[in-house]
């Protein structure tokens, strides 16, 4: 096994960006990322990662309440392709909308219970919402019990990148301080993920990683050549055992990471590191 990607969309009909975000972002992202759309039978997906010798954790969607966009039954696409190839996909994490209220406590439960879901995601630019409210710190009291991490969104996102007024989406509701923060300070028991580098607040998001032992962060959405010159020393440095290999794919190729971040001069056991045993042990997986 070379790696562990932790941060992998389906790039499956089910997962197709037109379904999950409307027509005119779908046909805008990749000109954003530079990209074309990828779309993949179930087998075609698994071989890719068989090839490259890489495990994955895959990624739900719902964001339903903001979007408008029916997008319930994705936590169970994700659960079905992880039965179908255990030995490529070694789990996933189930994304639901907070909005949803008593249901989203009871999709949880049902995701990580029934489903058998590592952990829960948030894309809050996306569902529209700030971490730290109240009302929503039920979801991680379940979390807590259920013994899984929780997953934020931090800093820009691609979703609107270049449109008019971004297409409503809204970058202040992915900040580490307060938002990251406070709920990290509330739940010290909760295993807390930061995903991508938190562009433009990459000194805010070290100091949380610095400060508050339960975060750590997922490296996807960035080609790390791209990667400033002050993550780069956290990474090689004092912060080493927080930081996790993470794709983002479709929209970047995990050989393509894999390979630029080992080109970037870290130490040699800073890479096994970040390639897989800071998965293994933050995310607890039996791999």
């Amino acid at each position: 096994m070379r790696a562990i990607d932790v941060h992998v969309h389906p790039s499956t009909e089910p997962f197709k960006y037109e379904r999950r975000w409307g027509k005119e972002v779908a046909d805008f992202l990749p000109k954003y990322y530079r990209i074309k759309p990828k779309l993949s039978t179930d087998e075609e997906m698994a071989q890719e990662f068989r090839d490259l010798d890489i495990k994955a954790l895959l990624i739900g969607w719902d964001a339903q309440a903001e979007s408008g966009y029916e997008t319930e039954g994705t936590n169970d696409e994700i659960a079905t392709l992880i039965k179908k190839f255990p030995d490529v996909f070694i789990g996933g994490w189930a994304m639901i909308d907070p909005w949803k209220g008593r249901w989203a406590v009871k999709e949880l439960e049902r995701c990580v219970r029934d489903l058998g879901l590592n952990g829960l995601k948030f894309q809050q630019s996306a569902q529209g919402f700030f971490p730290n409210e109240r009302r929503f710190y039920p979801l991680y009291e379940t979390c807590v019990e259920l013994k899984v991490p929780v997953s934020f969104h931090t800093g820009t996102t691609g979703l609107g990148a270049g449109m008019p007024g971004g297409h409503g989406y809204r970058l202040k509701y992915t900040r580490p301080i307060p938002y990251i923060d406070d709920v990290a300070a509330d739940f010290p028991e909760l295993t807390i993920i930061m995903i991508h580098p938190a562009w433009p607040w990459i000194d805010e998001q070290i100091a949380v990683l610095l400060h508050k032992a339960n975060v750590f962060n997922d490296l996807s959405g960035w080609a790390p050549k791209y990667f400033p010159e002050n993550l780069k020393k956290e990474i090689n440095g004092r912060l080493q055992d927080k930081f996790m290999f993470a794709s983002d794919y479709p929209e970047i190729s995990p050989q393509r990471w894999l390979d630029e971040f080992e080109g970037q001069g870290y130490k040699p056991e800073v890479v096994e590191k970040v390639f897989y045993k800071n998965a293994h042990r933050i995310l607890n997986l039996s791999v």
